[in-house]
């Protein structure tokens, strides 16, 4: 596997994300999805599929429109042209594979998809 981004690049690493689909937001697509968890981008960067990486940011306790965050792992895909970052707003909570994994669930259910943790 040739993985698209690297976890060296990313871990600890503070960004900005834009929210496109906040938390408790329905999927643009998908009519059985409602985000339990923000889920945006980092301006200025550029994912494979032409568009900004996107994130999965885990411990708001509300949608959010933007944040400050720290990367904390990436979801690597199989079976798609992209990772996804996962950040989060309080890195002094510990985070486990598994519980990040169950986190993001809810869309890398239709992918085969694992946990890269920092």
């Amino acid at each position: 596997m040739d993985p698209n981004l690297l976890l060296a690049d990313w871990a600890g690493r503070h960004v900005t994300v834009e929210m496109d689909r906040p938390l408790g937001s329905p999927h643009p697509r998908e009519d059985d999805i409602t985000y339990p968890v923000n889920y945006g981008f980092i301006p200025g960067t550029l994912a494979p599929d032409g568009h900004p990486l996107d994130v999965y940011v885990l411990d708001a306790d509300g949608p959010l429109e933007h944040c400050e965050a720290t990367v904390i792992a990436i979801v690597r895909r199989r079976d798609d042209v992209e990772d996804k970052l996962v950040a989060v707003l309080h890195p002094e909570r510990a985070w486990d594979s598994p519980a990040i994994a169950a986190a993001v669930h809810f869309q890398e259910r239709y992918f085969d998809s694992w946990v890269e943790l920092a």
